[in-house]
Order: C-alpha cells, then sequence, then structure tokens
C-alpha cells in the first residue's frame, strides 16, 4: 500500500467506521454485560455527554489506559499549576483507567471516557468540547479523530511518544496514512532514539525531540498512612514479598515460588497485586487447588490472618501501600502467559523496594535496560532464579538493601524529564494561544 495516497486510505478507513455504526452499538453492549462499561456514562463512548464544557481555555489530554496514566498525571499536574486559568480535559479509554485518574486529577481537570472512532461520535465530541490545544499520550492513533483535529486546525503535541516494534510492524502496511495521521502533530517528544527513528520510518517529517520517558517524573504512589500502620503491625513477623500488578499465569507462579520458599521461610507471605482486580474470580479458580492458604483483600479490606499465605490485593489504587510494606517488588507481565511487556518499575523503585522483573519487558525496554544496567534492577530468566534469587535476599539483607537503595537512587536521579518536556511545550502553547493564556513561574 506504499503507493497509495494516505488521503484515499484515510477515506477508504472513513467510509468503512461509518457502516460500523451496529457493530460499535453492539460492542459496546456485550462489555456492559461483562462489567467493562460504566451503564450511566457509556454515552460517553458515543461523543455524548451532559457535562458542560468549561469557560476559558481548554486543553485536552489523552491517555489510553491504566499505562499511560501516570505520565498524564505528571502532565496534567504542572499544566494545572504552569497556567492557572486553564482547564483540563483527560479522557481514558477503559473503567479501570477512569478509576484510577478520577480520585487523582487536581483542581480544574475533569475526566472523559474516549469515543469509539466513528465519525459521528468523534464530531459529536470535539463540538462539544472545543479543545484548544491536544497532548496526545504515548502511542494510541485513531484515524478519525485525529484527521477531525487536523480539519478543524487544532493544534497537538504528541507526548511521550513510543512505537513498539510490533505497532511499527502493524503501521508499517499503511505508511503514508500513518503519516497523514502522524502530520497532526507539529511537534512529537520521543522516549527514546529508537522510537525517533520508528516514527519517521513511518512518515513522519516534522520537529521530534528524545526528552526521555515522563514515567521517570511520576509522583510517588499515594497511600493511606493508617492502613499502611494496621498492615505493618500485622505483618511486622512476617517474611514479605509482593508481586504487582500480574497477568495470567503470574498468580500461579507465585503460589508455586511460595510453596517452595515456605519450608525455608515458615514465616513467608506473599502479596499479589492483580493488574485487573476483577479477575479475582479467575484468579480464585486457578489458586483453588494450590494447597495454600488463600486470602482476597477484597472491597472490606480485609487483613491478613497469621494462618494466609497468599494475600491477593483485589482493589485499586493501592500499590503505593504494598511497595512501602515489602522490602522486595516482583514487576508483573514480565513473565505472564500473554507474552508479556512489563509494566512500570520505577514506582517500586522509588519506594524503596528492591525491583526483580521477568525476561519480557519489551513495552519498557528502555526503562528496563537502563535500570538493569545501573544495578537498579535485578532481570531473571525464569521462575527457578526468582526463587533462589528470593531466598538469597531474605537471608542476606545486605544484599537486599543494596538492591534498594540502587533503584531509589537511580529513579531520583531521572526525575528531570518532566522540565525537559516544558522546555518543549511551553513556547508552543503560548505561540499557538497568545494574550490567552498566563504562566505562572512558580513550582508545582
Amino acid at each position: 500500500m506504499q503507493n497509495i495516497p494516505g488521503r484515499f486510505l484515510y477515506r477508504t478507513y472513513r467510509s468503512l467506521t461509518c457502516l460500523s455504526h451496529p457493530l460499535l452499538l453492539r460492542l459496546l453492549a456485550k462489555r456492559l454485560e461483562k462489567g467493562k462499561e460504566i451503564p450511566e456514562r457509556v454515552e460517553e463512548k458515543k461523543g455524548i455527554t451532559y457535562a458542560l464544557r468549561p469557560d476559558g481555555v481548554l486543553f485536552w489530554i489523552h491517555a489510553a489506559s491504566v499505562g499511560e496514566i501516570q505520565s498524564a498525571l505528571v502532565l496534567i499536574r504542572i499544566l494545572c499549576a504552569r497556567f492557572p486559568d486553564v482547564r483540563v480535559l483527560v479522557t481514558t479509554g477503559t473503567v479501570t483507567s477512569a478509576r484510577i485518574i478520577e480520585d487523582k486529577l487536581p483542581q480544574g481537570a475533569l475526566h472523559q471516557f474516549y469515543p469509539l472512532d466513528h465519525p459521528q461520535w468523534v464530531r459529536l465530541f470535539l463540538d462539544r468540547w472545543k479543545p484548544d490545544f491536544v497532548f496526545w499520550m504515548e502511542s494510541e492513533l485513531w484515524p478519525n479523530m485525529l484527521e477531525g483535529l487536523r480539519d478543524r486546525c487544532i493544534p497537538a503535541v504528541l507526548v511521550n511518544a513510543r512505537i513498539s516494534p510490533r505497532s511499527f510492524k502493524a503501521w508499517g502496511w499503511a505508511k503514508p496514512l500513518t503519516g497523514r495521521l502522524l502530520g497532526t502533530f507539529s511537534l512529537i517528544l520521543a522516549q527514546t532514539d529508537v522510537d525517533s527513528t520508528r516514527l519517521k520510518g513511518l512518515g513522519y517529517s516534522g520537529r521530534i525531540v528524545v526528552t526521555d520517558n515522563l514515567k521517570y517524573s511520576a509522583a510517588d504512589l499515594p497511600y493511606v498512612p493508617d492502613v499502611l500502620q494496621a498492615l505493618q503491625e500485622k505483618t511486622q513477623e512476617r517474611t514479605l514479598w509482593v508481586f504487582s500488578s500480574t497477568h495470567k499465569g503470574e498468580e500461579e507462579m507465585a503460589a508455586r515460588v511460595h510453596k517452595a520458599l515456605k519450608k525455608r521461610f515458615p514465616t513467608l507471605l506473599t502479596l499479589i497485586v492483580p493488574r485487573h482486580p476483577e479477575r479475582r474470580g479467575d484468579i480464585r479458580e486457578s489458586l483453588e487447588d494450590c494447597g495454600l492458604h488463600v486470602c482476597f483483600r477484597g472491597e472490606t479490606h480485609i487483613l491478613p490472618t497469621d494462618q494466609d499465605d497468599l494475600y491477593i490485593a483485589d482493589t485499586l489504587g493501592e500499590l503505593g501501600l504494598f511497595y512501602r510494606l515489602c522490602p522486595v517488588a516482583v514487576i508483573g507481565r514480565s513473565f505472564s502467559e500473554d507474552g508479556g511487556g512489563g509494566h512500570n518499575p520505577l514506582e517500586a523503585a522509588q519506594l524503596g523496594c528492591a525491583v526483580l522483573h521477568g525476561p519480557n519487558v519489551q513495552n519498557l525496554q528502555q526503562i528496563y535496560d537502563e535500570m538493569d544496567e545501573a544495578g537498579a534492577a535485578l532481570r531473571l530468566p525464569d521462575e527457578a532464579s526468582l526463587r533462589e534469587t528470593l531466598a538469597r535476599f531474605f537471608e542476606n539483607t545486605e544484599k537486599l538493601k543494596a538492591l534498594q537503595e540502587a533503584g531509589q537512587s537511580f529513579a531520583n536521579n531521572k526525575a528531570g524529564v518532566i522540565d525537559r518536556v516544558m522546555e518543549e511545550i511551553e513556547p508552543i502553547l503560548i505561540a499557538a494561544l497568545p494574550d490567552r493564556l498566563t504562566l505562572e513561574r512558580v513550582p508545582e
């Protein structure tokens, strides 16, 4: 398709999505049945809302899912601090991401669900919100929405951009279309040199600046001190580790590791924090015959007992609590059955956890490679090595402390990425919206 003009490819896509209305309605209905949508807010997926657009300048930040939220929050907070008269609209696509972000938004910011990429629903969304400037996070490219921004001459930048090998291959088949979509952005701030090269390879001819990953500048995950104290009192005599943001297969792996180590460490308590708490039914079934005592924290925030082996924290927004509680963290989706990709290891390192991870970390390859090279994290090839490493750390607290300190130092030294991002963004904002922005030069 390399010789077919991007405009023609887009028109083909638009024609197909115009016909997709019944299919999209069916998709939303099925997601509602499965609890993957909020009934009273599902209309937002069609661009329909009863929320009112705030007066004045409106910045729109789109962070597709949980993975982009921490990066988006860094940007949202500093924009609200630097431009106090501006309001910020934040969109995400999943229920989990919405629940996480809504409690963390600063004053002046509001949340909506991102509409599915049907031309009519996109038009309704843009007609309602009329954003003055758009910040697109990381990697999602939705043709109808990006064309809508282009047609309305709404300035946009792509922030914290990354293109995985899979995405590069997938978008490469329609390079003229991809180049056209990327052309919506007057500036792209890429995470790595590799991402910059891939974006150019997909046809982007504008300005690209490599600023590193915004996740480096994320604030420490929050926690409730009283809850932490209660957990510390309950577990002070236990040997602890946490397997965080787990995916399918990793809960069973944690159970096997626990069972093997329990003979040497009889007070061992393994904490498991699923990436998606709604998997609790599947997790319960998968651990039913593991031969261990399993406790689910659940909505009532049950504390573990002395008899518990596995403590499943099937709640939202409490990861900061368990990173503060446990001395060592294994980062999820680095051993999982879905091919992996790895979740953010910096959140654990910031809070003093020793960071261990599996071999499949391609979604955040740069962060993991830099941490491993700096001795700030430890890559483990398989379950056996994880078991042996945990045993070594439980027996040798000096080695454990060294990895904890290296991780925390690495995270602290990388925290200035947001400053580089703002150095690039602020001039564009001022130029795009002259006489409409009041810049507050005070620390966030």
